[in-house]
């Protein structure tokens, strides 16, 4: 009896082996959601060439990318997504934009990195990979903390990924002094910056103290008032930076509507999200310094110089993202032993990138963002 046992014991662990060594063997087979035609079809181009560049790097013959087209489309997303399921793929970088989500829900064996940056009212099966709004504030609490920053007070525009910036507040628990909504058009914004900063109180204190001094007996008094007359205003604002959620021209009108009602970047910390090393923020040296959170530069431009040897071309932002995505998915992998199932993003787990470190848990993924500021014309790392 012990000796069948035995038999029965040596045949199941030769068994189990042999099957690990087919699996381990199978192709690793990666789909990719991109827009392959339409108007977004160069985006699309530039993330297959970078996956394929990620590919070549990591030098396994088992991975294979399966590229299928979405056309920017969510109804063409979900036929290429079927696709997929039909080829017996587990797990797919893509679709790029959030709106291309919008029937994923019905493939529930297959899960999705999407590039978007959007986590609000993501399908259960979909991984937004992005730089989301928590990542970079949780990069902005850590800058605040360090600098021992007190009253902070948050500036978010209009618009519709205000309630994305309202939960990345919430769950990275960065202290906020007050929160602000402001109106992109120019002329409101003027007004609205003028209310948050009590410009009208402060340049009223001012000129209500030229008149005292010029009604009173004080020694060297027009001295005191000519030195005044070249200020906009007196007296002080309530907070100690400034947290801007905004991006390109917008956040140039913004930090433009701040100098006028006196509020300058070497008395209170301007502070933004990722500008991705946007520059044209070199050339506003009256805005600086500027601080954001971001990728890691150094990195950045390496990959930026491999693609642009290889391709003859320019890499663009999401580019980077996908690059890293591959490598991230082969080696969680080879973490579960070479199956692809529900866990991969499930445990706690750390992946050192290009981009950064991807943090993952419970099926979601925030960045340990670098930190930089844009001052003397130039990207300055912090941390």
């Amino acid at each position: 009896m012990k000796k069948r046992f035995k038999i029965i014991l040596i045949l199941l662990i030769s068994i189990l082996s042999n099957s690990q060594k087919i699996q381990a063997n199978e192709k690793i087979k990666i789909g990719l959601l991109v827009p392959m035609s339409g108007q977004n079809k160069e985006i699309g181009q530039s993330i297959i060439k970078s996956t394929r560049l990620a590919v070549n790097k990591i030098d396994n013959s088992l991975i294979e990318i399966i590229p299928k087209d979405t056309k920017s489309n969510p109804e063409i997303t979900l036929r290429s997504a079927k696709e997929f399921q039909e080829m017996g793929i587990k797990i797919v970088i893509g679709p790029i934009y959030q709106k291309n989500l919008l029937y994923l829900d019905e493939i529930k064996d297959i899960k999705f990195l999407s590039l978007t940056n959007k986590i609000n009212d993501n399908p259960s099966n979909v991984i937004s990979a992005g730089i989301n709004a928590n990542s970079q504030l949780l990069a902005i609490k850590k800058f605040i903390e360090i600098n021992e920053i007190k009253k902070t007070i948050f500036l978010t525009p209009n618009v519709e990924y205000k309630s994305e910036i309202k939960k990345g507040i919430s769950s990275s628990k960065i202290k906020i002094f007050k929160n602000y909504t402001y109106d992109s058009e120019p002329t409101k914004l003027t007004k609205q910056i003028e209310k948050i900063t009590k410009y009208r109180i402060r340049k009223q204190n001012l000129e209500d103290e030229i008149k005292r001094l010029e009604n009173s007996d004080e020694n060297q008094k027009e001295k005191l008032i000519n030195r005044l007359k070249k200020r906009d205003t007196l007296g002080k604002v309530k907070f100690d930076s400034l947290i801007i959620a905004d991006f390109d021209e917008s956040l140039k009108s913004v930090t433009t509507s701040l100098l006028y009602t006196d509020i300058y970047p070497k008395e209170k910390y301007f502070i933004t999200f990722n500008q991705w090393f946007d520059e044209s923020l070199l050339k506003e040296t009256h805005i600086q310094p500027i601080y954001f959170p971001s990728i890691n530069k150094k990195n950045f431009e390496q990959f930026s110089r491999e693609y642009e040897k290889k391709f003859s071309q320019y890499p663009n932002q999401l580019s980077f993202l996908s690059f890293d995505l591959v490598g991230l998915i082969y080696y969680l992998i080879l973490q579960n032993n070479f199956e692809v199932n529900d866990k991969l993003f499930v445990k706690k787990n750390k992946f050192k990138g290009k981009i950064g470190i991807f943090d993952i848990k419970n099926n979601k993924i925030n960045h340990v963002l670098n930190f930089y500021k844009v001052d003397n014309s130039k990207f300055k790392k912090i941390f």
